[in-house]
Formats: C-alpha cells, sequence, structure tokens
C-alpha cells in the first residue's frame, strides 16, 4: 500500500483485520514508506481484506494497493512485523 501509509496505526488495524478475518501472515513498514503485507487464507476473505487495504484506517490516506500472487507460506497466524 501506498499513501500516507506509515504512522496511523494502518499495521496495527489491518493486523486485527485480518485475524478477525482468520488469515494468516504478516505486515510490515517499508524503508520506501509504503505498507507490504502477505496474507493467506480462503480467496473470499483475502478479497474482504484487499478492500479493507484500501481504504485503511480512518487515519489513513491510501493511494494505492497492488497485489500479486505467491506461493504459500504455511502461515497459521497474522503477525505485525518491524
Amino acid at each position: 500500500m501506498s499513501g500516507r501509509v506509515q504512522g496511523v496505526g494502518y499495521r496495527q488495524a489491518c493486523c486485527q483485520r485480518a485475524q478477525a478475518l482468520g488469515l494468516g501472515g504478516w505486515v510490515r513498514n517499508r524503508e520506501d514508506g509504503r505498507v507490504e503485507l502477505e496474507a493467506e487464507g480462503c480467496s473470499q476473505k483475502l478479497e474482504q481484506l484487499r478492500i479493507w487495504c484500501e481504504s485503511g484506517p480512518a487515519t489513513a490516506q491510501v493511494s494505492s494497493v497492488s497485489e500479486s500472487v505467491i506461493p504459500l507460506g504455511g502461515h497459521d497466524w497474522f503477525e505485525v512485523r518491524r
């Protein structure tokens, strides 16, 4: 995600949303000011998370979300990484 997504609680809110959806994976800040996440679970739940990521928490201003398909990592939890 890019835009104003760091310093606004995006990672914590994303983690809470992913956990509520029962997804596995992680979310972290990137040095370039974007937020990166990997999530796995059923496609319907992943789509719900993607839609949430487009707006994020009320304090964020998301300008773009890009997605790609990657091999499964076997995550059965979701966490905030540093």
